[in-house]
């Protein structure tokens, strides 16, 4: 499939050619896990067994890459499979890692229970602050991570611009794209050289299955992460990438509905009383707005707020909603509402990351948007002004 087609064609075509025995539009489930050779040796279109390769997982592994305009993508387990097999790709022990200052709870905990016992250490940076992302490097650094927009304050990093400072000390730029999708954002055009998701989230769309991926753009790299994604196994099982795959065919206009849908939120969130402060790079004065705006789309799906009273009152936020389902993950069709101090976050507690108690994070679906503008009033306790 020609990468000059738009977004919305090969996020449809892309990997999903027909079936060539049957004819079947859909690519089929392969659930297998071992496949006849042609001889010793002799692989039958590259396949030997499913760890190593399944034409399920293959046809989701080039849409992906189409979609981020890389040369390659891979299909993992979850997200934090991907992290971990670029993580061990990447890095040795001694090694040094740049990290977001708020960075998703998963990570922050892959690094700090994680890695650390291997050897690699970290530091933590404001990325959205270049200077602050040059003066967070040291000789050992091998790796910058981003998350644009990030979990859960949707902090806004100008990727070209790190990725300068990447180039220029000869490390590697990781950019998390999950909040943004590849619909919104292309991080390997502006300059990253790995691309991170979460495919359980807007991906897959449907709060039904959970896998992650990485994408890359040089064909040394891919060849490596390959290996270790075979070598460590955390793939994507078949039926997992088969639904991601069927999720990623209606990612453009699901986006668009999230991207209306969260506007409105937003905008009602700053006009309500018991709302001290909106984090949405949508709004003018988000301190990120004009950079999203440069290298995004649209503004995604995503929306925190801190409300007056503090912890227990955000809580009972959560709590008091109906139509927005108190629970983790995000980027489904319905909408989600949660505290990360207590929730996604937990691991953050007492740490540079940790998120601040009053914080409330919304993953607003693609319902009719009145509704859920009427449960967060009533949510909040009272009208808007």
């Amino acid at each position: 499939m020609s990468d000059q087609h738009s977004f919305e064609t090969l996020a449809i075509h892309a990997g999903n050619t027909a079936d060539p025995l049957t004819g079947a539009v859909v690519p089929p489930i392969y659930q297998v896990s071992t496949y006849k050779q042609d001889g010793v040796g002799g692989l039958r279109g590259g396949y030997e067994y499913s760890r190593s390769a399944n034409p399920t997982r293959t046809a989701l592994e080039e849409n992906l890459a189409a979609l981020e305009g890389g040369r390659r993508g891979l299909a993992f387990a979850s997200g934090l499979a991907a992290e971990d097999c670029l993580l061990r790709t990447l890095l040795t022990p001694g090694d040094h890692v740049v990290i977001p200052n708020d960075a998703y709870g998963g990570t922050f905990r892959l690094f700090a229970k994680v890695a650390s016992r291997w050897g690699v250490d970290f530091s933590v940076a404001d990325t959205s602050d270049v200077a602050a992302v040059r003066a967070a490097l040291t000789p050992r650094t091998k790796v910058i991570w981003v998350e644009t927009p990030s979990n859960p304050l949707l902090g806004i990093t100008d990727i070209a611009a790190v990725a300068g400072v990447a180039r220029q000390a000869g490390v590697r730029l990781v950019v998390d794209n999950t909040f943004a999708s590849p619909y919104l954002q292309q991080p390997l055009a502006l300059g990253a050289d790995v691309v991170v998701h979460s495919t359980t989230k807007y991906m897959g769309g449907h709060s039904d299955v959970v896998g992650g991926a990485l994408v890359v753009g040089d064909p040394d790299l891919a060849d490596e992460l390959a290996f270790h994604q075979n070598a460590m196994g955390a793939v994507a099982g078949p039926f997992d990438a088969w639904l991601v795959l069927r999720g990623i065919k209606t990612l453009a206009v699901r986006m668009d509905r999230h991207d209306g849908n969260a506007t409105k939120v937003a905008d009602m969130l700053t006009r309500h009383p018991k709302v001290t402060q909106v984090l949405y790079p949508g709004l003018p004065e988000h301190p990120g707005h004009e950079i999203a705006a440069k290298q995004m789309k649209a503004f995604g799906g995503m929306v925190s707020f801190r409300v007056e009273g503090g912890e227990e009152a955000a809580v009972e936020v959560c709590n008091r909603a109906k139509l927005f389902t108190l629970g983790e993950s995000l980027g489904g069709v319905e909408s989600l509402i949660e505290h990360p101090g207590r929730m996604t976050h937990a691991s953050t507690a007492g740490s540079l990351l940790e998120v601040p108690a009053d914080l409330v994070r919304l993953s607003v679906g693609i319902e009719n948007a009145d509704d859920l503008l009427a449960d967060l009033t009533q949510a909040l306790g009272g009208s808007g002004k």
